[in-house]
This record gives structure tokens, C-alpha cells and sequence, in this order.
């Protein structure tokens, strides 16, 4: 029997699944991340928990498989993007936490350079916006702040790189400083029409080229792990950002196929083909995978806040217990009453891009109840995917349907109410955890599980499809309330 090892380290938690051929979860493991806040905005992981936990997690998923290395044709490695990760090359060591995704520290140096040319240049070049979410900013505030760090740079001493690139180091025993273009296209150093690291970016930034790792296909022999690890080596085979990679796992290959993953954010992806598209709503276009030295471009949209809100229920505002409470609760009341939330907890992502907005609950009345809340929390999600979606619609595609997965999507309430102010069908898979697959898929196509692409999409299945009930003139008059909701907590 083939097997083929993912790790999936999120912002949240890592986890490691194997699959078999079929692709087929056979086992797993997870560990859940600890979040460390030193500052307001500021979001921060243990470097070494990271490599730790997804270590740990494969061990542990192939102990209880009972596989041992030589049966893995491959592991493919998909992680949070953006997030950031400088260490010593000689030791191996991170010379400071990781800097997360969420991380908003950057907000007056993207404040201060920020101009509708400098947009439209980098744009132009990366497909992406001037904003703290993105890794070169975090780079260059690590090395301005930990003491001696940029001449260590400059001197070649130090390594960056996106968690994807910290695991390969850590995987391979240090033998490789390696990305893929699609993490690599999320950094605002990389130019995604020429496919390589862009000298005007680095010295805009200020990122020595000596600290870039190499940039390859998302389906590459990367290198082997370190025998001692796993008893054996093991192909690492496959690299891509969690949301690219989740393209993949819903085996959304043609043009104009859109899916929507709903974790910690909700991040949306349009295959866009070979062509490259520059957004008119400040969207971004991406690398959304590439292989054989062949790109595919998407548009995406970035969602900060979404099963966050959930979490924000449970852990901040202790309205509920567990997040499966949330879809008895939303079905108890017949609506949210007038109230809605919106989670602008770290600003607010695409398509506004106001990363100095707020959070808010506008339209509290003396019969707002906790039910209330824990629906708007759930609606806003949806409103939010609206927003997206009209926005994609006209730039390049008006989708067809959607294709959902990650955690939030078991809900099916939440699925509906989708489908409803969306106004098209929402599908989700049978294997709404598409985010490791398609890690699992890349490692399969490098060493040859899979033969095409074809093959991967004939493995896709779907679980259920939800057509919209609600009439669209009902739908129409509560986006419009959201929209206006949106506008209160605005910062411009």
C-alpha cells in the first residue's frame, strides 16, 4: 500500500494526515497552537512550536496507521501564509517569535508609503496591496528590531522565510532553504509575472537578497527527510499556501471555478487559467499553484475575520460553550432582529482593506438577546463572502457556483444561509478538510500517485449541494443593511 503524508500547520493548530491512493484520510493527529499577543494588533507564534507540533503530529499519524517511512510516497507541506520566520543558518534557531498573518505592527510604515501609484506599481508586479498582512514588512521590522540582525542578514548569516520554508529547513535537517511560488507570491518581494524575486521590491523593503530562499514549482523534489526523523526518509514533494493549496484539494482546475475556505478567515480563490488579472476592486491576484514551470493565476479575497468570530463568541465574549452550539442557536430566532456584527477585530480585509477598522454590534434593541448576536456572527461571514463575490464578478467571473470547505462549513446553516444571499448554489465536498489534501495531491503528482490533474479532479466528490431559498428581493435588503453596517465602522 501507497501512502501520502500532509501537514497543515494553520494559524490555529497543526495537524498531520495520511491518505491513501484514494485519497482517503486513513489517520491523523492534531496540536492546537498558542497565540501570543504582546502588543494591540500584534499576533505572535513560537517558532519552535510550530516545527514541534508538526513533527509531532506525523509521528503520531503514521504510529497509528502503523506505517513506517518507506510505504510514504511523499509529503507535501501547506501552511499559513504571510507569516513570517527569520533564524540563524548556522544553528538553526529563530532569532525572534513569528510574526503571524493577523499581525497589523507594520500599519504606519504601509500608512506612511501608501499612494494610488505605489498601489498600482506593486500591483502591478506582485498582484497584491501595500498592508501589514503580507510578509515583506514583518521581514524588515524583525531585522530593524532584533539587535545586529540586519548586517547578520546583509552578511548571509540568516534565513527568512514563510512557515512553509522554516518546515523544509527543519524536515530536511537544514540542508534546504527552499519555498513554492505560491507562498513565495504572497510575500510582496516576489513578481509573479516573471516568476522570480524583484530587486526593486527587495530595496523598496529593504530585504537583503542573501535571506530569499529558493523558489519552486508546487510540486518539486524538495528534498528528503532527515532519516532519524520519521525512522527513513521521506520525499517532501509537494509545498503550497493553505489557500492554494485548498484550490487544489477542491480540484477547482478550470477557469472561472471558485471555491471559498472558511477557517480562522475565509479566503476565496478564482482560477483565472494562465492569464494574469489585474483587480479593479482590490482583490488580489496570486499564484494559485504552478507546475511543470506552467502558472495558474487566481484572484482572491481575503476574509480576516471568520470561525475567529466563533471563537471570539466562545473564548472573549462567553455567549456559548462550543462552536456546534452555534447552529441550534441560529435556528432557534427567525432572524437577528435588525442586529449585525461586523468582526473587524484586525481591520478589515478585501475588499476594503481598512486595516485600522473596528469591530462592532450595531442595531442592539432592548429585545437583542444573546441568540441575536450568535446569528449576526454567522450571517457576517456570508455578507462578507457577498462582498467578495461581487467584487470578483467584475473583474473577470460571474461564478456559477461555489465550492466551500473548512471548518465552519459543517454547519448547515451556515451553508444555506450562504447559498441564499449569495443568490447561486454552494456545494461542499465530501472531504471538507481540502486545505491537507491538496498538499497531498502535489507530493502525489511529483512522485507519480497521480498522473494528472484529471485524475485528481475524477477523486473529487461532493457531499452536498445547496441551492438558494430565500427570494433574492429579501437577500438584496439584508446585504443592504450589512453594507450600511460596514460603512459605521469604517475608518476613513
Amino acid at each position: 500500500m501507497t501512502y501520502l503524508l500532509a501537514v497543515d500547520q494553520g494559524t490555529t493548530s497543526t495537524r498531520a494526515i495520511l491518505y491513501d491512493a484514494r485519497a482517503q484520510a486513513v489517520a491523523s493527529a492534531s496540536r492546537e497552537l498558542q497565540q501570543f499577543y504582546p502588543g494591540a494588533g500584534w499576533v505572535e507564534h513560537d517558532a519552535d512550536q510550530l516545527w514541534r507540533d508538526s513533527r509531532d503530529c506525523v509521528r503520531e499519524a503514521m504510529a497509528k496507521a502503523g506505517v513506517e517511512a518507506k510505504q510514504v510516497a511523499g509529503l507535501g507541506i501547506t501552511n499559513q501564509r504571510e507569516t513570517v520566520v527569520v533564524w540563524d543558518r548556522t544553528t538553526g534557531e529563530a532569532i525572534h517569535p513569528a510574526i503571524v498573518w493577523q499581525d497589523r505592527r507594520t500599519t504606519d510604515f504601509c500608512k506612511q508609503h501608501h499612494s494610488a501609484a505605489r498601489d498600482g506599481w506593486l500591483q502591478q508586479k506582485t498582484g497584491l496591496l501595500l498592508d501589514p498582512y503580507f510578509s515583506a514588512t514583518k521581514v524588515a521590522w524583525i531585522l530593524d528590531h532584533v539587535e545586529g540582525a540586519r548586517a547578520r542578514a546583509e552578511a548571509g548569516e540568516l534565513a527568512f522565510g514563510t512557515v512553509d520554508s522554516w518546515l523544509i529547513y527543519k524536515l530536511t535537517g537544514g540542508r534546504v532553504h527552499a519555498t513554492d511560488a505560491t507562498n513565495a507570491s504572497r510575500t510582496l518581494l516576489f513578481n509573479i509575472r516573471l516568476q522570480r524575486w524583484d530587486e526593486e521590491l527587495l530595496e523598496f523593503f529593504r530585504v537583503p537578497r542573501a535571506v530569499l530562499p529558493d523558489v519552486h514549482d508546487s510540486a518539486y523534489a524538495f528534498g528528503s527527510t532527515d532519516s532519524a526523523l520519521f525512522g527513513g526518509p521521506i520525499a517532501v514533494a509537494g509545498v503550497a499556501g493553505d489557500q492554494q493549496a485548498a484550490t487544489v484539494g477542491q480540484a477547482c482546475f478550470e477557469p472561472g471555478m471558485i471555491k471559498s475556505t472558511y477557517g480562522t478567515g475565509c479566503f476565496m480563490v478564482l482560477n483565472l487559467g494562465s492569464e494574469f488579472v489585474r483587480s479593479k476592486n482590490r482583490l488580489l491576484t496570486t499564484t494559485a499553484y504552478r507546475l511543470n514551470g506552467q502558472v495558474t493565476y487566481g484572484l482572491e479575497g481575503s476574509i480576516f475575520i471568520a470561525g475567529a468570530a466563533v471563537q471570539w463568541l466562545r473564548d472573549a465574549a462567553r455567549l456559548i460553550r462550543h462552536a456546534a452550539d452555534t447552529e441550534d442557536i441560529a435556528r432557534s430566532i427567525p432572524d437577528t432582529g435588525g442586529v449585525y456584527l461586523v468582526p473587524a477585530f484586525t481591520g478589515l480585509g478585501a475588499p476594503y482593506w481598512d486595516p485600522e477598522a473596528r469591530g462592532a454590534v450595531l442595531g442592539l434593541t432592548r429585545d437583542t438577546g444573546m441568540a441575536h448576536i450568535v446569528r449576526a456572527a454567522l450571517e457576517s461571514v456570508c455578507y462578507q463572502t457577498r462582498d467578495l463575490i461581487g467584487a470578483m464578478r467584475e473583474d473577470a467571473y460571474a461564478p456559477s457556483e461555489l465550492r466551500v470547505d473548512g471548518g465552519m462549513v459543517v454547519n448547515d446553516w451556515v451553508v444555506q444561509f450562504l447559498a441564499d444571499i449569495l443568490g447561486i448554489p454552494v456545494v461542499r465536498p465530501s472531504v471538507i478538510e481540502t486545505t491537507a489534501l491538496g498538499a497531498a495531491f502535489l507530493a502525489g503528482l511529483q512522485t507519480g500517485v497521480y498522473d494528472s490533474l484529471d485524475t485528481i479532479a475524477q477523486l473529487w466528490e461532493s457531499d452536498k449541494r445547496v441551492r438558494p431559498q430565500r427570494p433574492s428581493a429579501e437577500a438584496d435588503r439584508l446585504y443592504e443593511g450589512w453594507q450600511r453596517a460596514v460603512e459605521r465602522v469604517r475608518s476613513g
